[in-house]
C-alpha cells in the first residue's frame, strides 16, 4: 500500500478509511478498477484508528457472510462472540421476550466483535490488496465537480495535493465534509440521551445471551464477549452522565445493578468508562453528481437494535454490487448517473425500514405515559408467544430490505477475479 506522492486519476476515490470505507475498498478491489483510499490516520497504526476503539459492534449474519467472502473474517473470528439468544425486558413491568437462534434455524443471531479487531482485520486485508492505493495520513480539505470527474483536495504533511476520480465515495462520518460540499444536506436529531460504554465482569457466565433492558432513562444493552466478560451500553440522560463517569467503580456497579437486575448475578468489575451522544442523522440523498454517500455519512442510528454499522456496511456492499454489475454489462464508468440512481433507490428502501424500526423503538420505550408503558409490556408478552414476530426480528440479521446484497448472502460479486 504505497503512499501517494503525486496527483493521479482513479476510477474510485474513497474518502474515509473507517470500518465502512475500508470494507468498500476491499469489496471493489477484485474488480480491476483503480481505487484510492484517502485516510487521516496512518495505515501502520490501523488499530489506533478512531473507529477501531474498544467499543464493540454486533455484526449481523449478513455482515459476517460478507466478511467471509472478502477473506477477512478469519482475522476477527477469534474475538467474535456468538449471540445465541436475546432477552428483552422492561424495568418495573411484567413483560419479557426471548429469541433463540436454534429455534430460528440459525447458528447465531449475530456476533459481537471489538471494533479494534474488525479494523485490524480490514486493514490487514487492504495490506494484501495492491489494487487499492492508500493515501495516508492525509487530511481532506475539499471536493468539487470538474467535468466527468470529481476532484478531491487533500494535504500530506501540510503539502496540498489533489486527485481526480470518476466516482467519489463519502465515507467520512456523520459530519462529512465531502457530502456537505456536494450540496447534500443532513438532518441531525438528538435523542437527549448519552450512551455510557464499558466492559464488565459478571458473577455468572453470559451463556452467549444478549440482553436489552428498557428503563425510564433509556435502554441498557449487555453483549457477550469471548473472554466471558460483557460489553455494556447504558443510556442515560445528559445531566446524569458526568456524575456517572466520575463515580468510583463500586458505586457505579451498585447503580448499574439496580437498573439491570441480577440475571447475570452480581457485576464484579467494570473497565474504563466512555460516553457519546446519541442522535439520528440522515443525509437528504445518497448521491450527487459523481458522488455516493455511505455509512455514517449517509445515516447514524441509535444503538438500541445494533443496526447502525450493519446498515452502513450494506451501503458499501450495495454500491460495490451495482458497480460490479455495470462492469459486467460493459459500463466502465462507476460514476454513471443511472448507476448512482440504482444505488440510491436501493439504499433508501433499506434505510427507511431500519430507521423506522430503531427510531420507533427509542420513542416507544422513552414515553413516561403509564397507558403506553402497559401496552408496550403487553406487546413484549405478545412477541414472546408469536413465532412470526420472532422470525421477523431474526431476519434483521440479514437485512430489512427485500433486496439483500450478494456479499451479505456469501456470493462473490459478478466480474470479480
Amino acid at each position: 500500500m504505497p503512499l501517494s506522492t503525486t496527483p493521479a486519476e482513479y476510477d474510485l476515490a474513497i474518502v474515509g478509511g473507517g470500518l465502512v470505507g475500508a470494507s468498500l475498498a476491499l469489496s471493489l478491489a477484485p474488480l480491476g478498477i483503480r481505487i484510492a483510499l484517502v485516510e487521516a490516520v496512518p495505515p501502520v497504526h490501523g488499530e489506533q484508528h478512531p473507529s477501531f476503539d474498544e467499543r464493540t459492534t454486533a455484526l449481523a449474519n449478513g455482515t459476517v457472510r460478507a466478511f467471509k467472502t472478502l477473506g477477512v473474517w478469519a482475522g476477527m473470528e477469534r474475538e467474535a462472540a456468538p449471540i445465541r439468544r436475546i432477552h428483552v425486558s422492561d424495568q418495573g413491568r411484567f413483560g419479557t421476550a426471548r429469541i433463540d437462534a436454534a429455534e430460528q434455524g440459525l447458528e447465531a443471531l449475530g456476533y459481537v466483535v471489538p471494533n479494534r479487531a474488525i479494523g485490524a482485520a480490514l486493514w490487514q486485508g487492504l495490506s494484501r490488496t495492491p489494487a487499492v492505493e492508500v493515501i495516508a495520513p492525509a487530511r481532506v480539505t475539499g471536493s468539487e465537480l470538474e467535468g466527468v470527474r470529481r476532484v478531491v483536495h487533500y494535504e500530506v504533511a501540510g503539502e496540498p495535493r489533489a486527485l481526480g476520480a470518476r466516482l467519489v465515495a463519502a465515507a467520512d462520518g456523520i459530519h462529512s465534509l465531502v457530502r456537505d460540499q456536494a450540496g447534500i444536506d443532513a438532518d441531525h436529531v438528538g435523542y437527549e440521551q448519552v450512551a455510557i460504554t464499558a466492559v464488565m465482569t459478571t458473577q455468572r457466565f453470559h451463556d452467549h445471551v444478549a440482553y436489552e433492558r428498557f428503563t425510564a432513562e433509556g435502554p441498557i444493552a449487555i453483549l457477550p464477549l469471548t473472554d466471558g466478560r460483557c460489553g455494556m451500553v447504558w443510556t442515560r440522560k445528559p445531566a446524569a452522565v458526568e456524575r456517572m463517569l466520575a463515580l468510583p467503580d463500586d458505586e457505579f456497579l451498585r447503580e448499574f445493578q439496580a437498573a439491570f437486575g441480577f440475571r447475570l448475578g452480581r457485576f464484579l468489575r467494570v473497565g474504563q468508562r466512555s460516553s457519546y451522544n446519541l442522535m439520528l442523522s440522515r443525509a437528504d440523498r445518497h448521491v450527487a453528481q459523481r458522488l455516493a454517500v455511505v455509512g455514517n455519512a449517509a445515516q447514524g442510528l441509535h444503538p438500541i437494535a445494533g443496526q447502525g454499522f450493519n446498515l452502513g456496511l450494506r451501503d458499501a456492499m450495495s454500491l460495490a454490487e451495482v458497480i460490479a454489475d455495470r462492469r459486467v454489462a460493459g459500463t466502465m464508468d462507476p460514476g454513471d448517473a443511472g448507476l448512482l440512481q440504482d444505488y440510491a433507490d436501493w439504499r433508501e428502501t433499506d434505510r427507511r425500514r431500519i430507521v423506522a424500526f430503531t427510531d420507533g423503538l427509542v420513542r416507544l420505550f422513552a414515553t413516561p405515559l403509564g397507558v403506553l408503558r402497559s401496552l408496550r409490556s403487553l406487546g413484549i408478552l405478545a412477541f414472546e408467544v408469536l413465532p412470526p414476530a420472532k422470525s421477523a426480528l431474526a431476519r434483521l440479521s440479514v437485512g430489512a430490505a427485500e433486496r439483500v446484497p450478494r456479499l451479505a448472502r456469501g456470493v462473490p460479486l459478478a466480474g470479480t477475479r
